[in-house]
């Protein structure tokens, strides 16, 4: 709707331009008609003044004041209502004769410094009009000369004007034009009423049957006669109103009948609706179902499992005959394999339910391949495969990420292409990529094999769980049918793509892409380029694959490489690559030809077998690495002769350490087989070690013997492994600050965390790995229990278990703390602004990522999104004086590590 209506409209169109037009000619005439008054009083008082001065000539000549005065007075009286007052001055301005008293001769004398005007002067002024005229003499001398001769002013006479009649005729005519104008406009408003009545109240009836029948009542109808368009308007609005009322009638029998049909629906809605509802608690029912006996399953197949793999591992160090090696060897494998399928159900299901969290920690990307290389590569050697890992130089190592996940993918990738190829290569590219932000980057990571292949109709059907591209291959080769589709899922939970290209008959290529963040810090060992930066290698290598993967690292380590020898250039090192086909005595005889030229030579083998390396070493070969070869571990073997310590090829158990620890330890476990196991395999690594058979016997030993360390089992009769940890803290006591470790058969998404949260101080997954029980076993003997802000275990964790560069990103840290405290103050002092400390608090939270501080992370990383969301600093300063007390403390902390 308009802001005015056509009533206003109309009367506006009518009376304004009426208005306008009056005003603006009653103006015109009225200033031109006052211009013409003041003219003609003027011209009046000229024609008065200049016969008074030609009078005036001859009795000014001869001074007679009284006849002046009688002519001034005379010519005053006959002209009174136009003249106010008559002066007449001398040619020196002085004052001679005057008709009648003036208050101020001033306004009439002529201003200081002009001289007589030689005809009649007008000054307009606001108390009237001053005409001053002069007194002429035509008087000759004597003795002048004819040209001479002239007229020269006596002096002259000043009349002072009244414009009061002029006023008066000018009023009286503005009157009647304001009049006339005032007529005009009242005859615009009456024919705007007249029109108004006429167009507008036709309108108006209209817009309101209009709002009539929009709100429902159709039987509205506009009355009355009218003509031309607004006739035609009524016509048009009555026929709307009648086809609306028999749509609407139409449309309510629409209604009727859709509504009776509706109501059907409903009812049968609503039975669906019900039983629905019971589905979906029957399949929530399921799903707890699911849940627990997943996780059952879990701790009842992990339990017999830890005595399975942990005893064979214990057998595999006595003396034993080379069948009941292989026999031990092959249970353990089994046992192995068994275990690898009830980690992919438990993956995928954590993966269906949305439960798997992906880790950020910072990690090394070489480190991180090389060892799914050295996992798998006893695999693809024993089916004569060549393995080779190329990472293009361009590719930033130190990343922070989910480093197991990733490890995972890798694994499942590559245990496939060694699993479907029987003959030829299995390698893996890695490639940088553009990532979308500065601090992150890209990768793309390509497996390739010569194995089968798969066709398109395969394909499709590859990434489904329990499913494989052909029956037959769960016969020929095994399976659960899960590697891939968990595969996949956490290619896509780490924001990430896998791609596959494949043709029957000549192999496969996986290829996934991940954006990860870069983090600050090298996390490598640093590598002796330095000695290697200049050297010549001789490199021979059957495989194209693996040479070409090789000769990028040497080349990226600054070394002249040289596929021939070459008798003008010296040879610094020879790098001698054999397949798996290769022969013994063929490796032997090439070691001897480059022995001859008095080379230092390094053999890469695509074999495993600790006899082979031993025999070439004998034979004079500085070292023997496996392909694809541990990139450390070949820049070493290149940078100098082979070490006297060099660790010896050894069995794939585990050997016994030199010394135990002088440690007390309490083990609990229901279980007899696993208690004996983990009491053997404590017995090797600490001096003593209790046992119980459940959490009261657990809390019964604490209670009586202080413990270096305790190792409880989760579910036990009596009393469970929480409760008796939570106990074991309660009373306090001599194990008040003793290590708990869980040690449990559960491996469901989150279950670390809940044993945490319970008290517990670390987690043992069965079956036990006696890598991480050693290296338990080595933190608590190392460095005493930490309550307080610094994790050690989890700063170990993000160094790769380098205890040199832990306490190294910790020094880092504190210098990081002490150039942050003054910047904290100056915020708490109100001395900053958001955006200026949002900079270092947000580089202090990237340290906090590699130090093992998850609070004063968790911290931190609040402060950042309050900061982020622009939240004012006094809002936030019980946060920013947490900050400043966790800072401290982890700066006292800090002196017991380092």
């Amino acid at each position: 709707m308009t802001k005015y209506g056509l009533r206003a409209r109309v009367l506006a169109f009518t009376i304004i331009p009426t208005l306008i037009i009056g005003i603006l000619l009653a103006g015109y005439f009225s200033v031109n008609r006052y211009q013409q008054l003041e003219d003609a009083l003027i011209q009046e008082g000229v024609n008065v003044i200049e016969p008074l001065a030609l009078a005036s000539e001859l009795a000014l000549t001869a001074r007679n004041r009284e006849a002046l005065n009688r002519l001034l007075s005379n010519i005053h009286r006959n002209n009174t209502p136009l003249v106010t007052s008559i002066a007449l001055f001398d040619a020196d301005g002085k004052l001679l004769v005057t008709s009648n008293y003036h208050k101020d001769y001033k306004l009439l004398r002529l201003p200081d410094g002009m001289v007589i005007p030689p005809t009649t002067n007008v000054d307009s002024r606001e108390d009237g009009i001053i005409l001053r005229t002069p007194v002429l003499t035509d008087a000759t001398r004597a003795d002048a000369l004819w040209d001479e001769s002239a007229t020269h002013p006596l002096g002259y006479v000043a009349m002072q004007l009244t414009d009061d009649s002029a006023m008066l005729l000018h009023y009286r005519d503005t009157f009647f034009a304001g009049l006339i104008v005032l007529l005009g406009v009242c005859v615009s408003a009456l024919f705007g009423v007249r029109l108004i009545k006429g167009v507008s109240q036709p309108i108006t009836d209209m817009v309101s049957a209009v709002y009539k029948i929009r709100e429902g009542r159709l039987d509205t109808r506009v009355s009355g006669e009218f003509t031309g368009e607004l006739e035609m308007l009524k016509n048009g609005i009555n026929a709307m109103a009648k086809s609306l009322s028999e749509y609407h009638d139409e449309m309510q029998q629409n209604i009727d009948q859709a509504t009776s049909d509706l109501r059907e629906t409903l009812e049968q809605i609503e039975i669906q609706n019900i039983e629905l509802d019971m589905a979906k608690k029957r399949a929530q029912e399921a799903a707890r179902v699911k849940t627990e006996f997943l996780a059952n399953m879990s701790h009842e197949l992990r339990t017999p499992l830890n005595g399975v793999i942990g005893f064979a591992r214990q057998l595999q160090k006595t003396k034993l005959t080379a069948s009941q090696l292989d026999y031990l060897k092959t249970i353990e494998r089994s046992a192995q394999n068994l275990l690898g399928i009830i980690n992919d159900i438990l993956d995928f299901s954590k993966l269906e339910a949305g439960k798997l969290k992906m880790e950020q920690i910072p990690f090394s990307l070489r480190d991180t391949l090389q060892e799914v290389m050295v996992l798998l590569a006893p695999s693809a050697h024993d089916k004569g495969l060549e393995l080779s890992l190329r990472i293009d130089a361009a590719v930033h190592d130190s990343l922070v990420g989910d480093p197991l996940r990733l490890q995972q993918v890798l694994n499942n990738l590559v245990g496939n292409a060694i699993k479907f190829t029987e003959q030829g290569n299995v390698d893996i590219r890695v490639d940088a990529r553009p990532a979308g932000q500065p601090e992150r980057t890209g990768l793309c990571i390509h497996v390739q094999d010569t194995g089968i292949g798969i066709s398109d109709n395969q394909r499709r059907q590859l990434f489904q769980a329990f499913n494989q591209a052909d029956s037959s291959i769960s016969r020929r080769y095994g399976g659960t049918g899960l590697g891939l589709v968990i595969t996949q899922k956490l290619v896509h939970q780490m924001a990430g793509d896998i791609e596959l290209y494949s043709e029957p008959g000549t192999g496969s290529v996986f290829s996934f892409t991940l954006e990860l963040n870069k983090a600050a810090l090298p996390l490598a060992e640093p590598l002796p380029l330095a000695e290697l930066a200049g050297k010549t290698v001789l490199y021979q290598e059957e495989d194209g694959f693996s040479r070409r993967a090789t000769s990028a690292l040497l080349r990226e380590w600054d070394m002249q490489v040289l596929y021939e020898p070459d008798a003008d250039q010296p040879i610094d090192i020879a790098l001698l690559g054999f397949g798996p086909h290769a022969l013994p005595s063929q490796m032997e005889q090439e070691l001897k030809r480059q022995l001859a030229f008095e080379n230092q030579t390094v053999i890469l083998l695509s074999s495993t077998d600790p006899t082979l390396s031993d025999s070439l070493l004998a034979a004079g070969a500085s070292h023997c690495l496996s392909k694809p070869a541990h990139y450390q571990k070949l820049a070493h073997a290149l940078a100098g002769p082979r070490s006297q310590n060099e660790e010896p090829s050894v069995p794939i158990a585990l050997p016994p350490p030199a010394s135990k620890q002088p440690l007390r330890v309490l083990a609990v476990d229901d279980n007899p087989a696993n208690l004996k196991l983990i009491s053997a395999m404590l017995g090797e690594l600490v001096s003593q070690v209790d046992t119980g058979r459940n959490g009261q016997d657990a809390l019964n030993l604490a209670t009586a013997n202080h413990y270096d360390i305790i190792f409880m089992d989760i579910q036990m009769p009596v009393l469970d492994g929480i409760q008796a940890t939570q106990e074991i803290r309660r009373q306090g006591g001599l194990n008040a600050t003793t290590p708990i470790v869980a040690v449990t058969a559960h491996a469901i998404a989150g279950e670390r965390d809940r044993l945490m949260g319970q008290g517990m101080d670390d987690y043992l997954a069965k079956p036990i790995d006696e890598a991480i029980l050693a290296r338990i076993i080595s933190h608590c003997a190392r460095q005493p229990k930490t309550t307080g802000l610094i994790d050690w275990t989890q700063a170990l964790q993000r160094a790769g278990e380098r205890e040199t560069l832990a306490k190294e990103m910790l020094s880092l840290l504190l210098q990081s703390l002490d150039e942050f405290l003054p910047v904290l103050s100056a915020a708490l002092a109100g001395e900053l602004s958001s955006e200026t400390l949002y900079g270092p608090l947000h580089k202090l939270h990237g340290g906090t990522l590699y130090c093992g501080v998850p609070q004063l992370q968790s911290l931190l990383a609040g402060l950042e999104q309050a900061l982020l969301d622009k939240q004012p600093l006094d809002h936030l300063e019980p946060e920013l004086l947490e900050l400043e007390e966790r800072i401290e403390q982890v700066r006292e902390e800090a002196k017991a590590f380092l």
